[in-house]
Order: structure tokens, then C-alpha cells, then sequence
């Protein structure tokens, strides 16, 4: 998941389609950071831009200038995140703002402000730009307490391909269409002319797609299906029958050698960039414009074929979210921040480009070109930042490529469950043993190197005596209390 938020956020600052980070304080009370009245103290995850302090002088001058804060922002490394960021709420530390960690449990137990009121007063700017599925899929127990990222409202896993082995073997990519059975005719024909290399790259933390919302994420054994009759049904997708046979297509392309035989334990990405493979499956949304974002990325051409349904989902509402901290003493400046963070586009866009006039100068209204002092750490992140929409993009996307971005983030399906936070308390220790169960099957499973007809009964009753009956009872009434309140 590290990895794959690293790649995005390489893409994403291609064509400015993701976000960034900061802070914001109070006029009447000294910031969290124990600073002067006009700090507040913000954490964010990942690495600081080498050119930091050249970042934040600019944003810090713009900040104040406009709201009377300035900000000390923090970065806390992916590799500390999960020790340091738990430690920091657990004790009750005084923060003003962060990047969202364990959203759902954190909320429920009191470690966020509420936003509810605060978001309508002192960001309703930002929040009468949201689309409807960030509020209902951030709502914990009919409140907000988040400022979500406006980024990609939908998701759609897609099988890519690498374009130089098209062209050079004159491969048909065009009858790959929502199944990973289509696509097997098209992988053997590659195999055959370079069985040295991956045909379908995957290692150890693969997840088998299907038509389903996964209401604790695909490492659980719990699913709804999308096209499913009448009220949402929580499910074991291992013991569906379309999922099934995707397990058994992806088993024998590893026997036939169309999945490296080490998928199992391997634990190195294959990099985008290079000739180590042929097709993987990839992750996009409405903001990566086609294949445009993972080609560049990439630094070659690639070319996807649909493997999903475009899906709005609470995953993806969740995906980048602020939090306040109801330690803070200043809730009115950090949400007054966040709101400033999101729809002013001079400070959004040079944090997430660069310094203007040396990494990018603008060649319209809403479009930049990028000049050499634009280096790859010289600019924050911008997947987990701020308002994608506000972002100017590069001079390579066309308006007609924009337009199909807006229409895709209206017709875009919606989850049935989209909203739906499972309280997990009645049940930790049978996800615990779950987990415990999955952990021996998952990868071995999910990447085709045991045959999925000898080895589904069995995971299937382990997961009964690990108590899989019982999470699931448990999550089907919260379930169904959730959608009668919803309508």
C-alpha cells in the first residue's frame, strides 16, 4: 500500500492531480507547537521536499497574509507513521492538525474534533465543492470529522500493458474487457515470445479484483457484491462463484508460467519504468486522465484495459483526509487553514509544483509547463494534499481530456455501502484469528500457485472455526441499521 502511494503521488505530481499538506493557528492562543499565537503544529505523513524551507517561507508569507497564521509542519516518514502517529494521539499530545491515521476508530473514540458545525462556517467555501460521496463517506455516527482531499471520487482496477511489447510482437490488447479470462490468449502469445519475462507481474500482496466493495479492505474475507438483488449481502468473496474462477484462470496462468513462480514470497514491485514485464494490474481514476498519469510515471507508454467498474466508494472517500485534533486550542484557525489550503490556488499549486518562475510557469489560465529547476523532491506530495480539482495541470492535457474527467466523476457508480464504517469492538478476536487464517492462504491464493479448488474448502472451514460466522452476523446488523437510517 506504501509503494503504490508512492507511485501515485510520482504521478500525480506529473500533472498536478493530487494535493499537499500544511497547518494554520489562532489569533487568541498559543498554536499546539507552544510557538507565538499565530502557529499552529501539523503533522503529515512522507518524506520533506528537500527545498522545505524555501516551500514553507513562501507558503508561510501567503498563509498569514491572508489569515493571520502561520504554520510548522511536520513530516512523519511512512516507515514511523504507525509508531509515532498512534503514540502522539494516544497521549494526548496538543496538535492542530494531521493527516488522517485509522480515521473510523480515532473518530469514534474521541481523538478528532468534531467538524460538523466548524466545516460550515469556516470552510463552507471548500465543503459547497465537494461532491456528496466525501461527506457520506466520511460521516463516523452521522458527524464529520475530516476535511477530505478532493482526488480521485472513483477508482477502477485495470489490467495495463506495456506498449513496447505490443507494438514490437503486434499483440491485440482490444478484447480485454472486464475479466481477467480475456485477457489470457493475449498473455500466452506474449509468453511465447519472451517467457523470460513477467507476462502478468505480481508478487506477494496481490489481491484477485471482482465486482464487490470490501467494507474492511480486499485482505479481509468480507465483501458486498455490487450487482447484487435487494439490500447489500456481506459475503465471503472466496466462496463466490465469479471470484472463484478468477482464482482458478490466475492458477493456471501460473501453471502455464504466465505469473512468475515466486509470486508467492516476492516482495519487490516490479518498477514501471523498464522491460521486466508485460501486464500488471493497476489502480486509476478520474484524475489520472487515462493512462496519462501512470505513462508518465512510467516514463514509456502503457495502455489499460478495464478489469473493474468505475466505483465510488468510502475507501475512496477516506483516501486523504485532515483531522483536527480535539486536543487543539485553535479548531476555528486549523479548519479556516484547510479551507484557505483548498481553494486558494497560488498557495496549493507551489507547494505541489514548486517554486513558480524555476520548477513551472503557467502557459494559460489553468495550465503550467515545466521548466528544468523542476526536480522530483523540490515540491510536496500531492495525492494526500489538497484540492485536486484546483490544481493546474500540464500543458499535455487537453480540455477534451478534462471534460471526460468531469463526466466520469458524474456517471461514475456509487457502492451501496458507500458511508457503511464497520465498529469492529464485539468481534476484534475473530478478526484477529481471521487475519491469522488469511495469512496463510492469501498470497499463494491470490497469485495462483495453489490450485483454488483443493485449497478454497479448506480455507473456507478455517474461517468458520476462526469465527467468521459470528464477525459477519455482527457486521451484517450494522449494516442493515445503517441502511435504514440511510433512507
Amino acid at each position: 500500500m506504501k509503494a503504490w502511494k508512492k507511485v501515485l503521488g510520482i504521478a500525480a505530481i506529473a500533472l498536478a492531480t493530487v494535493g499537499l499538506a500544511a497547518c494554520g493557528g489562532s489569533d487568541d492562543s498559543k498554536g499546539a507547537s507552544g510557538g507565538d499565537s499565530k502557529t499552529l503544529l501539523m503533522y503529515q505523513v512522507g518524506d520533506k521536499p528537500d527545498n522545505y524551507d524555501e516551500l514553507m517561507k513562501i507558503a508561510n508569507k501567503q498563509i498569514k497574509d491572508k489569515i493571520g497564521v502561520t504554520i510548522d509542519l511536520q513530516y512523519i516518514s511512512w516507515g514511523d507513521w504507525d509508531k509515532k502517529m498512534p503514540t502522539i494521539i494516544n497521549s494526548g499530545e496538543s496538535y492542530d492538525i494531521a493527516f488522517a491515521y485509522q480515521y473510523v476508530a480515532n473518530a469514534q473514540k474521541g481523538a478528532f474534533a468534531d467538524l460538523t458545525e466548524l466545516s460550515q462556517t469556516h470552510a463552507k467555501e471548500y465543503m459547497d465543492q465537494l461532491p456528496e460521496m466525501y461527506k457520506k463517506g466520511n460521516e463516523v455516527d452521522g458527524k464529520l470529522y475530516a476535511i477530505p482531499v478532493y482526488g480521485n471520487t472513483w477508482a477502477q482496477q485495470v489490467l495495463t500493458f506495456n506498449d513496447q511489447f505490443v507494438k514490437k510482437y503486434n499483440l491485440d490488447i482490444s478484447k480485454v474487457d472486464g475479466s481477467y479470462e480475456s485477457a489470457t490468449e493475449v498473455l500466452k502469445q506474449f509468453h511465447e515470445k519472451e517467457p523470460n519475462i513477467a507476462a502478468f507481474a505480481i508478487g506477494q500482496n496481490f489481491k484477485a479484483s471482482g465486482n464487490f466493495d470490501f467494507p474492511l479492505g480486499k485482505d479481509y474475507p468480507f465483501a458486498v457484491k455490487l450487482d447484487a438483488d435487494g439490500s447489500p449481502k456481506i459475503v465471503n468473496q472466496y466462496e463466490d462463484p465469479e471470484f472463484q474462477n478468477n482464482l482458478k484462470v490466475l492458477h493456471q496462468w501460473y501453471k502455464d508460467g504466465l505469473i512468475p513462480s515466486d509470486a508467492a514470497t516476492d516482495t519487490q514491485a516490479y518498477p514501471l519504468e523498464g522491460n521486466t514485464w508485460f501486464a500488471r494490474e493497476e489502480t486509476q481514476g478520474p484524475l489520472d486522465y487515462g493512462d496519462t498519469i501512470l505513462s508518465q510515471a512510467a516514463g514509456q507508454s502503457l495502455t489499460s484495459r478495464p478489469l473493474t467498474s468505475q466505483l465510488k466508494t468510502t475507501a475512496q472517500a477516506q483516501m486523504a483526509n485532515f483531522v483536527v485534533s480535539n486536543t487543539s486550542k485553535n479548531k476555528e484557525k486549523a479548519v479556516e487553514f484547510l479551507n484557505l489550503l483548498n481553494t486558494d490556488p497560488d498557495l496549493l499549486n507551489g507547494l505541489v509544483w514548486g517554486v513558480e518562475g524555476e520548477a513551472w510557469e503557467k502557459v494559460g489560465d489553468k495550465k503550467i509547463k515545466l521548466l528544468d529547476g523542476y526536480k522530483p523532491k523540490a515540491h510536496m506530495d500531492a495525492w494526500n494534499t489538497g484540492n485536486n480539482m484546483l490544481l493546474y495541470t500540464s500543458e499535455t492535457v487537453t480540455d477534451e481530456m478534462i471534460q471526460k474527467r468531469d463526466q466520469s466523476i458524474e456517471t461514475a457508480e456509487t457502492s451501496p455501502i458507500l458511508g457503511f464504517n464497520v465498529k469492529t469492538d464485539s468481534f476484534k478476536t475473530e478478526l484477529t484469528n481471521i487475519m491469522n487464517v488469511m495469512n496463510r492462504y492469501a498470497a499463494n491464493l491470490n497469485t495462483g500457485s495453489i490450485d483454488p479448488e483443493e485449497n478454497l474448502p479448506k480455507l473456507i472451514e478455517e474461517l468458520k472455526t476462526a469465527g467468521w460466522d459470528k464477525a459477519q452476523k455482527e457486521m451484517q446488523a450494522q449494516l442493515d441499521q445503517y441502511m435504514e437510517e440511510s433512507n
